[in-house]
């Protein structure tokens, strides 16, 4: 009896933009890296001098600026918790090297993102603690180290679970097996591989500008206003993208 064709899958149908749109801006991360898209782009454009110092418009960007940054560290509140969480559900592994990972990761971005609270009302003039600035700067800088850490590893597991299911679809083809199951699996790991690399590739430019604010405002090549802004530009674009897919 001949074996039945694999069904072809429908397209799945395209979401209302508005809808997805609503869906979007109802998340405070959504609606943080908007924030963040829009006061990177107005350091870049403060950094590139392209408007004069004498121009009043520079003052006003200045203010919107600053405006923002500290919006932005609101929309923080109580953001740790899903650190605590993540650390809770993180999976514990028998080598102890490995096993500090996730406590790096999320131990010290939850560290940060609890002391940011603190710093939020500092700026909005409620308490005098302008030294726990530094704190959040050292903790945030901890945090990426173990984040690039945690998904570089997380990488080597995805292209392992990649070589398996290519040497499935590779089997399956010669015997002349329908692998239809197996080719979406590929394609779904794909898909999130990228995601991973696009993660990596924002917390290397976070942990850029957490570098930037260790060194306290010292100028070097790395750490000039242009290259700090084009690095936060390029980590509130790629986070957009993730939250845009996900939600």
């Amino acid at each position: 009896m001949d074996a039945k064709p694999p069904e072809k899958m429908a397209n799945p149908k395209p979401r209302d933009f508005l809808n997805h749109l609503e869906t979007y801006l109802a998340k405070r991360d959504g609606v943080d890296k908007l924030l963040k898209i829009s006061r990177y782009t107005t350091k870049i454009i403060l950094a590139s001098s392209l408007i004069p110092q004498t121009n009043p418009l520079t003052h006003r960007l200045k203010s919107f600026e600053s405006s923002v940054g500290v919006s932005r560290k609101a929309f923080r509140l109580g953001k740790f918790v899903q650190d605590i969480n993540s650390l809770r559900a993180s999976r514990h592994d028998s080598n102890r090297g490995l096993a500090l990972l996730p406590i790096l990761a999320y131990g010290g971005e939850g560290v940060y993102y609890f002391v940011e609270q603190l710093v939020w009302l500092s700026k909005s003039g409620l308490i005098d603690a302008k030294w726990l600035q530094k704190i959040s700067a050292w903790q945030g800088l901890v945090g990426y180290v173990g984040s690039v850490s945690l998904k570089v590893r997380d990488l080597r597991e995805i292209k392992k679970e990649e070589a398996c299911v290519a040497s499935t679809i590779e089997i399956s083809v010669t015997r002349g097996i329908a692998c239809g199951g197996e080719e979406e699996k590929m394609r779904k790991l794909k898909e999130k591989k990228t995601m991973k690399v696009l993660s990596v590739l924002q917390d290397l430019a976070d942990g850029l500008m957490a570098v930037a604010d260790v060194r306290d405002g010292k100028v070097g090549v790395l750490s000039a206003p242009s290259v700090i802004a084009s690095a936060g530009l390029f980590s509130a674009i790629i986070s957009t993208h993730k939250n845009w897919v996900s939600c």
